[in-house]
This record gives C-alpha cells, structure tokens and sequence, in this order.
C-alpha cells in the first residue's frame, strides 16, 4: 500500500485501529490507529514517568538545547551533553535509576514489533519525547543501541506530525509523512539504521492533548534479550 499523504486527514484525525500496514520501506510499516485503543492508558503512564523524571531539553555535543522536552522509562535511558550521544542506567538530572516501564508502554511496543515481523522485541527503553508547536526533530539515525538487530517503535500521541523517513543513506531525499494520534511506525532490518526526523511542529489543538505532542519510541539499547 502506498503510504498516505501528507495532505490527507487534514483534520488529523486517527484512522480506524484495523487501517492495513502501510509499507515505507523494506523492515519498515507504518500501523495507522494502532496505539488509539490504549492513548488513554499509554497518556496516565506517561504522566507517571515524567511526575518520576521530569522532562528536559538535553543539550547536543555541539551546545545547542533540543527543542523537545525528553526524558526516559525503562532500565537505560538515551541522554545527550557535550560529551556525546549515550544510554545511562540513571537519570542525570535526579541520581536516581529511570522510571520503570509501564506494563502497557512494553505491551504496546511487542504487539507493534510483532505485526511488523519482528517476534519477541523487549524493549528496554523507552526515550519520552513532548513536542510544543515548533519543535522538531532534526534527521538522524538511531545507532547508540547496542542491539541492533532489534527494531524501534514509534508511538505517536496528540497533535498530529510530519515524520520524515529516510534511508541508511544521508543524502537520500526523506519521504514526508503525517502521522496522526495513535499511529505507530516500526522500522528495522534493512530499515533500522533509516535516517528519520520530524519537521517542526504545526500550532493547533488536540482534543486530548491541547498544544502538544507525545511521541514514545522504544528500542532495545542494551545486548540482545
């Protein structure tokens, strides 16, 4: 199937949770609605993890603060200062071990992994991310994990957004795709080093979230489990 246009749903709304998987790449699907069933449950968690650990704008290696409020649940979370890019058992900000992962946050991302193809993904992080009209994500490829044999998981809440998705190659011209409240991509194998991003974050109101976006993307960081 055809990925559908950035032009499409313009009001942003979730697709039926039975939408068929759309194809972006080889080890790549895109579940439209997957996730809409559980928001609610997927939302009170999130509220939990950042009561626990509170989101922050981590600082690139090269000084700049990241748009996107982040923070972390699982056994290793991802962390960014002047010294690199990394995964760390506990949060910098408060000394103390990452939130734990809620049980819904690890039943959504196995079920997600498992239509794609990927059987037995344990995910054991997952990076929080909230975006406010603005913010975005620059292209990058997600390579701090040490398995990387395993896919990631990305649970879109909220406003809707443009996620770009790309190839392993840099100078591959991304495709453009709106991801509405619910949806879920799963990207691996071939596809798991794809350079992907969101554009900056178009204003509007969410009837759940009002001005904001929660994005949950989980992996496997640590050896294979």
């Amino acid at each position: 199937m055809t990925p559908r246009s950035l032009f499409d749903d313009a009001a942003g709304l979730p697709a039926p949770p039975d939408a068929a998987p759309e194809s972006l790449a080889d080890g790549a699907l895109l579940l439209r609605g997957f996730a809409c069933a559980e928001a609610d449950a997927l939302l009170a968690a999130a509220a939990q993890v950042i009561a626990a650990a509170p989101l922050r704008h981590f600082i690139t290696p090269g000084g700049r603060a990241m748009s996107a409020g982040m923070t972390n649940c699982g056994a290793l979370g991802w962390v960014s200062d002047r010294s690199g890019y990394r995964y760390a058992s506990a949060d910098p900000l408060t000394g103390r071990p990452w939130p734990a992962m809620p049980g819904c946050f690890a039943d959504v991302a196995a079920r997600a992994a498992r239509q794609a193809g990927f059987a037995d993904f344990l995910p054991d992080a997952c990076l929080v991310n909230r975006y406010a009209p603005g913010a975005r994500l620059s292209l990058h490829q997600d390579r701090d994990e040490a398995d990387l044999a395993a896919p990631i998981v990305s649970v879109s809440l909220g406003l809707p957004a443009v996620f770009l998705f790309g190839t392993p190659r840099r100078t591959d011209r991304p495709a453009r795709l709106r991801l509405a409240h619910g949806d879920v991509a799963v990207w691996g194998g071939p596809s798991r080093l794809a350079y992907h991003g969101i554009a900056p974050l178009a204003d509007g109101a969410h009837p759940r979230l009002g001005r904001w976006r929660i994005n949950l993307t989980f992996r496997r960081a640590g050896g294979p489990g």
